[in-house]
């Protein structure tokens, strides 16, 4: 959802792929801390919450709606969708540093007030890593990289597939990388043996990237209590109408999740499936905003013509 912004479009980024974190009303506050602790860091835009649809939105007109920010160039955008849904640990964000030094500095600002879910240290795997959860519930695995390997960007997505999804982590590979365009595949590092509820030869650790988008992905070697769930969805911007419905038919996987352009797949991940047009549109008109938003929120699918005629007044 859009509406008129306060200083440039939320998302003025070209990144095809950017996570979604909903709030409840911690949007603002919660980037702004993450433009603190992270030092190439910027808040990029600000939206607010029409007239329209207070009634299913329950929001205040005019209170802040989304926050768009970026962290190593990579961008967020923070959601003030209410108390629903609640962070956990099944969508992480590696983050990696040149040295322990810088590490341990990042790690000081995200732990405090946080939780220490694996602590800052020496692992078989790495010389140097952790994993934390700050004081919104977000979770960062830090970790020093190894000299050798390919590059990656200093910050990527992770998902951890849990619970009845254990042991399809490369099944989740092969299918995002046949429903996107544009995709290669990355490292795979597999359990030698069975390890808790991940069988052997599941993936401790695979990555991928979706156009100009790198994600992890892992099994859990642990039994867990949490699964994917709203609290982080993947924003898809779309240029066309042809790409939303290719998107659309291949991903959703559960029609009463299906709301607003918002659908899950067969994993559980959520996804926001929208047209970068809501963000291109002039926003110095509140009427043709509130008229797109009123279309909008009756849409599953979202349509741009429809989207655009709504805005238009026609």
């Amino acid at each position: 959802m859009t509406s008129n912004t306060e200083t440039e479009n939320a998302v003025e980024s070209r990144q095809k792929i950017t996570p979604n974190l909903w709030f409840d009303d911690q949007a603002v506050e919660a980037a702004e801390f993450y433009t603190s602790v992270f030092e190439n860091a910027e808040i990029k835009g600000t939206t607010h919450y029409p007239d329209a649809g207070q009634e299913i939105t329950g929001r205040e007109a005019g209170s802040v709606m989304t926050v768009a920010f970026q962290v190593e160039g990579f961008t967020f955008v923070a959601l003030n969708g209410g108390p629903e849904f609640s962070f956990n640990p099944s969508i992480s964000f590696f983050v990696s540093r040149e040295t322990k030094e810088e590490m341990d500095e990042l790690w000081a600002r995200l732990v405090d007030g946080g939780e220490v879910l694996i602590q800052l240290d020496e692992h078989p795997f790495s010389d140097y890593y952790g994993w934390v959860q700050d004081k919104y519930g977000v979770t960062w695995q830090l970790i020093l990289p190894s000299n050798e390997g390919d590059w990656r960007p200093d910050l990527v997505p992770s998902l951890m597939f849990t619970q009845d999804n254990v042991n399809k982590a490369e099944e989740a590979i092969d299918f995002y990388t046949s429903v996107f365009a544009d995709t290669e595949l990355g490292h795979l590092e597999r359990y030698p043996e069975d390890t808790g509820p991940a069988k052997k030869g599941a993936l401790a650790f695979g990555d991928f990237k979706v156009e100009d988008v790198w994600l992890a992905v892992m099994d859990t070697g642990v039994e867990q209590d949490f699964a994917f769930n709203e609290a982080i969805s993947l924003i898809v911007n779309c240029e066309t109408q042809d790409e939303i419905d290719e998107l659309w038919d291949a991903l959703s996987a559960a029609p009463e999740a299906e709301r607003c352009g918002w659908l899950k797949d067969k994993f559980g991940v959520s996804w926001q499936i929208t047209p970068t047009m809501l963000n291109e549109l002039p926003d110095d008109d509140p009427e043709a905003n509130a008229r797109m938003m009123e279309a909008l929120l009756e849409m599953k699918k979202l349509d741009i013509a429809e989207l655009q005629t709504a805005y238009n007044g026609n």
